[in-house]
């Protein structure tokens, strides 16, 4: 996922998509542990986009603490 495609998100959507990506992730994490992936390269895409994720996340709550003040 793009960070473009990650603006354009609602704040309820992005809150969504994080619980996702982190079930998600976990469930690949496991599922490695007891056989390896085909790509291992999956675990760190999917791990830098719930890193995008969550950093937009904290970008609007911080600009909208800066705007509340």
């Amino acid at each position: 996922m793009k960070t473009s495609e990650i603006r354009e998100l609602t704040d309820q959507e992005l809150v969504e998509r994080i619980d996702n990506e982190q079930v998600t992730l976990t469930r690949m994490r496991m599922n490695h542990t007891v056989s390896p992936l085909d790509n291992p390269l999956q675990l760190k895409f999917a791990r830098r986009v719930l890193a995008r994720l969550k950093t937009e996340k904290k970008k609007r709550e911080l600009s909208e603490n800066q705007t509340s003040k």
